[in-house]
């Protein structure tokens, strides 16, 4: 009997996870900075993460995706995790939630 993957508890993982990576720059979590873009879960538990930066040259652009594949690697379902950055559409305030914008006094 083939077992199937549960990719809404996985993917509730996940976000979990993400939002205990913080920008070094801001108090705020990449995920609630709009800094992930994507995140998808294959049948093999493979997982792949778009996400973007919030420029170009940031001071983390080697470190903080390493940091994102190895806490997504560290989840028990999650066989391997692959981050990908991207700059399009660039990172912009508009992509912060509520709360992050709350968290930096800009509402």
């Amino acid at each position: 009997m083939e077992t199937t993957i549960d990719t809404n508890a996985l993917g509730e993982k996940i976000v979990k996870v993400l939002k205990t990576i913080f920008d070094p720059e801001i108090p705020v979590d990449i995920y609630e900075l709009g800094l992930i873009y994507d995140v998808f879960v294959n049948e093999d538990y493979d997982v792949k993460i778009l996400m973007t930066l919030t420029t170009p040259n940031c001071p983390v652009a080697e470190t903080l995706p390493l940091e994102v594949e190895e806490k997504v690697k560290s989840i028990d379902e999650v066989k391997s995790a692959e981050v990908e950055i991207t700059f399009d559409p660039p990172w912009s305030q508009d992509l912060m939630s509520e709360e992050a914008k709350l968290e930096l006094g800009m509402l």
